[in-house]
């Protein structure tokens, strides 16, 4: 497959104080942001983000009641028409009764610029399947064929929508090993997701959406100190009451949880909160402090902004 990319310097996609509403639900409210060639961008939010809403918007879709959506320098729906936009969405089925490659087939002749039925059944790792029904397939399958579907041409940018909803290990493995060669042959890449893990192992840049607005744009690693908080972890001889009531009252504390002989907790300033806990007169052993993960990172960022809204 041959290499693409956009104009040099030039975004892949840029929405400037984009704004959509439903009735009285602002579903993105006042987006700007930049897409970059090469670029794996993952889409995060908690249900209701406006994460579904931005991606309409993007291609095309649905038309944002103010501001502006850009691929490639024009229009959404003009990137499409011109092939450089292949997308990987939830919504949508299948057709019954063909077979994965007849689905292929016809996927590549409507493409402006397509590439050949076999390569793209061969990278979407479906060779073997390309005989059987549509309706025939496992979950997995399906979302395989999706992406072929996404795939069948020479795009400049790919849009997935969860991905890899229904695929084992293996074929997740085998899902982002071929987007990151798409992404190093200069193709942006945007994907939404629920499974952080990925983001935080797959992606150069993370996006946090909230209500529609972005909350956070960097990557894992920025988003997690973003959080400002760091976990704490040791084991105590004995945990009773009086004494679980002397932990929940450390300094800076976040979050905690108890689980046997093993506290968890996590602290915005963890010198401090190990500090005062050997000022309790404990022995804490196997004691581990360590930044948040993705996930408790992106938790910790939209539940800040909750709190701060209501």
């Amino acid at each position: 497959m041959t290499t693409t990319t956009a104009a040099p310097g030039a975004p892949a996609v840029r929405f400037e104080q984009v704004t959509k509403s439903y009735g009285d639900v602002r579903a993105v409210d006042a987006l700007t942001l930049d897409l970059r060639p090469g670029e794996t961008v993952a889409l995060l939010g908690p249900n209701g983000a406006g994460k579904s809403s931005t991606l309409d918007l993007l291609l095309g879709l649905r038309q944002p009641d103010s501001g502006t959506v850009r691929v490639f320098g024009t229009s959404p729906r003009e990137a499409i028409t011109a092939g450089r936009v292949g997308a990987m969405l939830q919504s949508g089925g299948l057709m019954d009764e063909v077979t994965v490659k007849e689905l292929v087939r016809l996927a590549c002749a409507l493409h402006p610029r397509p590439h050949r039925v076999s390569d793209v059944l061969a990278h979407a790792g479906i060779t073997q399947i390309a005989d059987r029904k549509v309706n025939k397939l496992s979950g997995g399958q399906e979302q395989r064929v999706r992406f072929a579907l996404a795939t069948a041409g020479e795009n400049d940018l790919i849009v997935l929508d969860e991905p890899t909803t229904g695929m084992d290990v293996t074929a997740r493995q085998a899902f982002w090993a071929t987007m990151r060669d798409q992404a190093e042959q200069g193709r942006a890449v945007l994907f939404a997701t629920h499974y952080l893990e990925e983001a935080d192992a797959i992606a150069d840049r993370v996006l946090v959406l909230h209500r529609g607005r972005l909350l956070a744009d960097g990557t894992a690693a920025e988003i997690k100190a973003k959080a400002g908080a760091r976990k704490v972890s040791f084991d105590l001889a004995a945990i009773d009451e009086a004494l679980a009531a002397e932990l929940r009252a450390l300094p800076f504390l976040t979050a905690l949880d108890v689980s046997g002989h093993t506290v968890r907790l996590q602290s915005t300033d963890a010198d401090a909160t190990v500090h005062a806990l050997y000022g309790l007169g404990v022995y804490p052993r196997n004691l581990e402090v360590a930044g948040l993960g993705l996930e408790q990172a992106f938790v910790a960022i939209t539940e800040a902004e909750e709190a701060r809204t209501r």
